[in-house]
């Protein structure tokens, strides 16, 4: 696959209300496998678009060079297709299915061409993604989100591309899928365009692309030595930040200098011509030179304030603006012996099914416990966060529960009022605490100044995220027991380190489901637990298990 490549030549795009996106974005991609890194709303997700031909860019143009795979983020899909539709098989299963049963028709041949070990390579490429066991008669509404992606995916790579674009791969997989698809591209030889927030994904990766401000910029090697690259500019910028900053302060204060020396010198001059009797025109003379003189100096000097002025404003742009949250929550403090939850065998159901084993799960947590939460999509995983929350009731067993407070952040985010601002929200929370001490809290969490008072319904997920930890943490009474639902999905970058440095902070026990092995890692889980076949066992990090 030599010959496939991407080649983007002076790419504009604009929203229809003329919102610019891209204005003269040039880069050439050729083989290997190159990860797509960029803040939310950069315009990742545009561009794949852009590649793919979804859309149309205003000027310049988008060259791809061999065939086109291309998943997206969501999937268009109708509930009521089958695997084999999806697969875009369809057609040749039956027409095989007809030869089988007898129908020697020639348009059957023709459907099938040359594709008779149709069934044979379909069936190989669902192994490799887990779902060698789904019926090509499935309909697509049975499956769950992550057999869903997967499924998409293998219909991408059916079609033998040379070019292939990966939007968020690994959302919604569980961990056993995210391993499965890691082998899969681990193994891609053809110009793979991966964009994704999953550190373990990007640190297989041959090259990091970074979208900054209408630009790409390329780092040779994964998504670890890209981090150990920024941090190194980064300390270099900020550096040279501060020395063009003391250089700005020198120079103003050396024309500032100069400025009171010519004052002083033309002062004097004034007085010592007065009293040397010269003539008028000669003493107007030796005056208009000093001032000639004094403005030459000036000049000079306010040139050199500039040229610093300059030099600052170049350092700083290319200082990156990563803001990271700074907060301490010690009303969020749990004595390490007490116990806040006990669930015994506790069991629901769903519909019609037992979500958990004849005899219940059994669930204890003490102190500031760090426990995540692993299982296959459809385990139940958000199931049992329900139940310790209290949103839903058990069928039988029993859940005992501490007075101190849970605080539950599903998925969905939906704990705060879209039509309140982030301070109002924070005030419902909190409506004991003085105004300053919200605010000073919005801060920490940065919402500062005027962002603090936007309403949530207009924040990015990123943004609503930190005002649902800032209400949440900053609430009275403060958690003791924080369950989180997957909290790094469809979070970039950024945001998951400002996440992990909010629950760094936070001192009450904590239950996670994710299978982003490292944001657990890096939020210090301590304890781990997996469901499977409806029980609940104590397990290891997945790389120790």
């Amino acid at each position: 696959m030599s010959d496939s490549f991407i080649v983007c030549s002076n790419l504009t795009f604009s929203w229809p209300d003329d919102t610019p996106v891209f204005q003269g974005l040039s880069f050439t991609l050729g083989g290997g496998r190159t990860g797509l890194v960029a803040p939310n709303g950069a315009g990742k997700s545009t561009l794949l678009k852009l590649i793919a031909g979804e859309y149309r860019p205003s000027a310049g143009s988008v060259t791809v060079g061999g065939v086109l795979g291309y998943l997206p983020q969501s999937l268009p899909l109708a509930a009521d297709l089958t695997v084999a539709e999806v697969l875009e098989i369809a057609p040749l299963i039956a027409a095989l299915h007809a030869i089988e049963a007898g129908d020697a028709d020639e348009k059957h041949f023709t459907t099938i061409g040359n594709d008779w070990d149709v069934e044979e390579r379909t069936r190989a490429q669902l192994d490799r993604l887990g779902l060698g066991d789904l019926a090509f008669d499935r309909r697509l509404g049975t499956l769950s989100g992550g057999q869903v992606v997967a499924l998409g995916l293998a219909a991408q790579l059916l079609k033998q591309p040379d070019v292939l674009l990966l939007d968020e791969p690994t959302n919604n997989l569980d961990l056993g899928a995210r391993h499965r698809l890691y082998d899969v591209l681990e193994h891609w030889h053809g110009c793979l365009l991966l964009v994704s927030h999953d550190r373990t994904l990007l640190d297989r990766m041959d090259r990091i692309a970074e979208l900054d401000r209408g630009e790409m910029r390329f780092h040779g090697g994964n998504f670890s030595a890209y981090e150990a690259a920024v941090r190194a500019a980064q300390e270099v910028a900020e550096k040279n930040v501060r020395s063009a900053e003391q250089d700005l302060k020198r120079e103003k204060r050396e024309l500032q200098e100069a400025r009171e020396r010519a004052a002083r010198r033309a002062g004097n001059a004034a007085r010592n011509l007065n009293s040397a009797g010269l003539p008028k025109i000669v003493a107007g003379t030796m005056k208009r030179n000093a001032q000639e003189s004094a403005g030459r100096a000036s000049e000079m000097h306010s040139g050199r304030v500039d040229g610093a002025r300059a030099r600052l404003d170049e350092a700083e742009r290319a200082l990156r603006n990563e803001k990271t949250i700074a907060v301490e929550l010690p009303a969020t403090t749990v004595p390490a012996g007490r116990t806040l939850l006990a669930a015994e065998r506790v069991r629901v159901r769903r519909g019609e099914r037992q979500v958990f084993a004849d005899d219940g799960i059994d669930l204890t947590i003490r102190g500031p416990e760090r426990i995540a939460l692993l299982g296959d999509n459809g385990a139940g995983k958000s199931t049992l966060l329900r139940l310790i929350d209290g949103d839903l009731e058990p069928e039988s067993g029993r859940i005992t529960r501490a007075d101190g407070r849970i605080a539950y952040l599903s998925q969905r985010l939906d704990l705060l009022d879209l039509d309140r601002t982030v301070a109002e929200n924070l005030a419902a929370f909190a409506p004991q605490a003085p105004d300053a001490q919200r605010m000073n809290l919005l801060a920490r969490f940065l919402f500062r100044g005027p962002r603090a008072h936007l309403p949530a319904g207009v924040l990015s997920g990123g943004e609503r995220l930190r005002a649902t930890l800032a209400c949440v943490l900053g609430a009275e009474p403060a958690p003791q027991l924080l369950l989180l639902d997957e909290p790094t999905n469809n979070l970039d970058l950024v945001s998951v380190a400002q996440l992990e440095n909010a629950l760094n902070a936070y001192r009450g026990a904590l239950l996670v489901v994710s299978h982003d092995e490292r944001f657990l890692a890096a939020i210090e889980v301590g304890r781990w637990l997996r469901l499977a076949q409806g029980r609940l066992v104590e397990t290891g990090p997945p790389d120790a298990g």
